[in-house]
């Protein structure tokens, strides 16, 4: 992964539906019903077998991102797995973010795969197959208790989305899938706050350009623990960029460190939080992508292979 992508987090069609808090601190724990399928257990600092979502909020933590797929093998992200575990995040108070792919499987600066069920389908017939998702997982879960704060829609599209239909340069063909899914998002949750990511500032001009709406810009960062500093610094410099120019909110939507290099990403991940916390109304928050991943299936989630978490996590509990 890069050390840092404004990486589509991507259009975040950022719904903020009037819940007030400092900072969000926040993981994206997707695999977890997968991981416990498969026998993964997760401990507390004494070793004990708990839930990951109890869990996570004794650690500080106090709001999750789920990714959802089309049409995924073994149904790992579809919208009845999301539920079960927004279910379960909604049990600790947590607050929600949904990371639509827009594909069976991932979908990255590398790879944005077309759905199986749209393939061959014209721009005009994605545009209504991305409100149609979009509208259904939302509609789902909203019938079944459920509040979102945000939506993704779109997950890295830094290179654009559903290949190759809307492939940068087709910056008019971008824009009007993320309009889709936003507007998709709105008929759902009135009060949306929508946010995308992307790598330069040519990228925001030129979606301003197409007429893109958006309200919250996302960045990933996974530094190490020799470039952390210099690179949080960085960050920090981009985001307050996306503020000033653009007057945008921001979020970092991923972030990660080598799991081994535990005092470090501690460090780290204070810094970021500081960081976030000083741009006041506009910082919205902090989220590890899977921290919960052991050394043998990620080597930067935050998590060993007994199932505790390291010392990074408790950075969390300082905000």
């Amino acid at each position: 992964m890069a050390s840092l992508k404004l990486a589509f987090l991507c259009h975040l069609c950022l719904l903020l539906v009037g819940i007030v808090c400092a900072v969000y601190k926040g993981a994206d724990i997707s695999f977890v019903t997968q991981q416990e399928k498969d026998g993964q257990p997760f401990l507390d600092s004494n070793g004990k077998k708990t839930d990951l979502f109890a869990l996570m909020k004794s650690y500080g933590m106090n709001a999750v991102r789920l990714r959802v797929w089309v049409n995924p093998a073994g149904g790992w992200c579809n919208k009845v797995d999301t539920l079960n575990k927004a279910k379960r995040a909604k049990a600790q108070g947590m607050a929600l973010m949904i990371d639509f792919h827009y594909a069976d499987s991932w979908a990255d600066p590398g790879q944005q795969p077309i759905p199986s069920a749209w393939k061959g389908h014209s721009l005009e017939q994605l545009v209504t197959d991305v409100y149609k998702h979009t509208y259904e997982v939302l509609s789902y879960l909203k019938s079944n208790g459920i509040s979102v704060l945000w939506v993704q829609v779109g997950n890295e599209i830094n290179n654009g989305m559903l290949w190759p239909i809307a492939k940068t340069p087709n910056y008019a063909a971008i824009s009007k899938l993320i309009n889709s899914g936003y507007k998709a998002s709105k008929a759902v949750y009135p009060n949306a706050l929508r946010l995308r990511t992307a790598q330069f500032n040519s990228y925001f001009e030129a979606l301003k350009k197409a007429g893109t709406n958006y309200d919250a810009v996302g960045i990933s960062h996974y530094p190490n623990k020799s470039n952390w500093q210099q690179l949080n610094a960085q960050s920090e410099i981009t985001m307050k960029q996306m503020i000033s120019k653009f007057g945008k909110k921001v979020v970092v939507a991923e972030i990660g460190m080598k799991w081994s290099d535990a005092d470090a990403s501690e460090a780290m991940l204070a810094d970021i939080f500081t960081r976030v916390t000083a741009m006041g109304s506009n910082g919205i928050g902090v989220f590890y992508w899977e921290p919960n991943l052991t050394p043998d299936h990620y080597e930067m989630g935050a998590m060993d292979s007994s199932g505790k978490f390291t010392k990074a996590i408790t950075s969390y509990n300082r905000y």
